[in-house]
């Protein structure tokens, strides 16, 4: 890896993830140009960002063409939660396929190196268990998710393509569940919407009968995967796991959050109310991180209790009605109907 200062686009800088890593690579005496049109990303994210004299913040849907001069470019930008993607389906699929056209374009008329956060969705309800990159998948290509599963495994295609044909430098990761601090509190997602409830003294929503497992990573492991991935320096374009390989229940997950957010004000734990399982909800999703230890010497280091406690603390810092305009969630949520099971 080198350590030579970069002009770096990220698209979704403004989201979860893409806001934490314009902060590392800033602190790393990089360029950042965050590029986001907030209809899932949060301005308060980045806010602490701006006036920094190596950030500059560029609105814009990825779903238009962009030009600028840079050296790499993380194209993070896609609704990622099944709250936000199910939402305008039709939608989620251009931005997955015009906004990487336009990545792509952009990085061949520069010679950037360009880095693509696919998804462990791509492996639908996997049969194959943990999941290794080998596995083609099993996914629905006309279901409820496919907007989201098939558009991602369309653009890994297109990084293909354009290293085949214009040797363009490409990475592919494709990333397994993440939460940190950061995180919408209403974005649909399994950890941040247990933390939410149990904060606010409301029932613990889950769906299915609580069996159904899936393995979380913490948004700084995350993060410093992407950017060991950009930083090779060997022809190895991925695709390339990035997850922990820890499962745990969703029974489990809820009641873990619960004890390290304590009794409610009346001194009980919130109770568990059970709901349908969505369709096409995978029963388990595991990643085999073998080769991204091989590759990347690369593997999580945050536990679950520690990273969930990190994550807690931050949840109790913010006001979850000044972020509840907007969220896509708010009226599922109201009548106890948020759209996710394990994600």
């Amino acid at each position: 890896m080198t350590s030579r200062a970069k002009r770096i686009l990220i698209t979704g800088g403004a989201g979860f993830l893409g806001s934490h890593l314009c902060e590392v690579l800033l602190r790393g005496g990089h360029e950042v140009i965050c590029l986001d049109n907030f209809s899932t990303g949060h301005e308060s994210n980045i806010a602490h960002l701006l006036g920094q004299p190596n950030f500059e913040l560029v609105r814009h849907d990825v779903t238009e063409p962009i030009d600028r001069e840079v050296d790499e470019i993380y194209n993070l930008a896609c609704p990622a939660s099944p709250e936000y993607y199910q939402t305008d389906p039709i939608r989620t699929m251009k931005i997955s396929l015009l906004g990487a056209i336009h990545i792509l374009e952009l990085a061949q008329r520069r010679g950037a190196k360009v880095l693509q956060a696919s998804t462990s969705e791509v492996y639908g309800d996997p049969d194959v268990h943990p999941q290794p990159e080998t596995y083609r998948g099993l996914v629905n290509p006309v279901g409820p998710r496919a907007c989201y599963n098939e558009g991602k495994r369309a653009v890994e295609s297109l990084f293909m393509d354009y290293r085949r044909m214009y040797k363009l430098p490409v990475r592919i990761v494709r990333i397994f569940n993440t939460y940190g601090p950061g995180m919408h509190p209403f974005d649909g997602r399994v950890v941040s919407t247990f933390i939410r409830q149990a904060l606010s003294d409301r029932a613990i929503t889950i769906f299915g009968d609580g069996s159904q497992t899936r393995s979380f990573c913490f948004r700084d492991d995350l993060t410093d995967g992407l950017i060991r991935m950009m930083g090779t320096d060997r022809e190895f374009p991925g695709p390339v796991n990035l997850g922990n390989p820890n499962e745990i229940s969703m029974s489990d997950l809820a009641q873990t959050i619960c004890r390290i957010v304590g009794p409610t004000e009346n001194g009980q734990e919130p109770p568990i109310a059970y709901r349908p399982l969505p369709e096409d909800d995978p029963r388990r999703r595991c990643p085999d991180i073998s080769l991204a230890k091989k590759t990347l010497g690369w593997e999580p280091t945050v536990s679950l209790e520690q990273g969930l406690r990190q994550t807690v603390d931050w949840f109790r810092s913010i006001d979850f009605e000044t972020r509840r305009t907007g969220s896509m969630s708010e009226q599922s949520d109201s009548a106890g109907m948020l759209k996710w099971a394990g994600r």
